[in-house]
């Protein structure tokens, strides 16, 4: 399962299968999680200074075996060093479709159509087996407790539900007997921190901080306009 599923899963509501969080920003957070996929998968290195500045380039083109990452691969190909900014946006457009398509062929959630407003047709994404989704928030749950340390995968989703603002959304902060703002704390302090040690030592840490900082700066800019 990629990470961008599983962060797919964590803002869609089971019941109703609604997202969490505005589309167009899941959107964004999406490219994002390609981008951290990518990375953690030796496809992608950095060029540039400072977040802003710091552009993606393709180190390996070969296959990966999963067709969406191999289109993010291509389009991140042309043009090669492209601003990490306006790369996760391109990446995330008409992502989103592609993702519900496989959960759905894992019959891990159902396409429904719905009347939104009770005239305008919508297709909503509820669950159809919530497991999967409940071993993903599990993990999320026992990082934002401080109960495990997050592996790489389970920190990058921490950070993509901190850029959307919506870490209280995925979980229950009253499971944790957390006030929404320390919970917010928490996902901050683990998107920061969590790569810091990676960060000195080589450039995967590097990357994916820089990756999650413009992914939050992206969802900022779409929703300030």
């Amino acid at each position: 399962m990629l990470i961008a599923e599983d962060l797919l899963l964590l803002v869609t509501d089971g019941v109703t299968g609604r997202l969490l969080a505005p589309a167009i920003t899941v959107d964004i957070a999406l490219g994002g999680a390609n981008m951290v996929e990518l990375t953690l998968l030796g496809k992608i290195c950095l060029s540039g200074a400072g977040y802003q500045g710091k552009r993606a380039i393709i180190r390996d083109g070969s296959p990966t075996g999963d067709e969406v990452l191999d289109r993010a691969v291509r389009t991140l190909s042309a043009p090669q060093g492209t601003r990490l900014g306006a790369a996760v946006r391109r990446l995330g457009k008409k992502l989103r479709p592609d993702l519900y398509s496989r959960l759905a062929a894992a019959g891990l959630v159902r396409p429904e159509q719905r009347r939104a407003l009770g005239v305008i047709p919508v297709l909503r994404w509820p669950a159809q087996d919530a497991r999967h989704a409940a071993e993903v928030r599990a993990a999320v749950t026992q990082a934002l407790a401080q109960q495990a340390e997050p592996d790489a995968r389970t920190a990058a989703l921490v950070g993509l539900l901190h850029a959307l603002r919506c870490e209280h959304k995925a979980i229950d902060p009253l499971q944790l007997s957390l006030p929404r703002r320390q919970l917010r704390a928490r996902a901050g302090q683990i998107a920061a921190s969590s790569w810091a040690n990676e960060a000195a030592g080589g450039p995967d840490g590097e990357l994916i901080s820089a990756i999650l900082a413009a992914t939050r700066s992206a969802i900022l800019a779409a929703t300030s306009s």
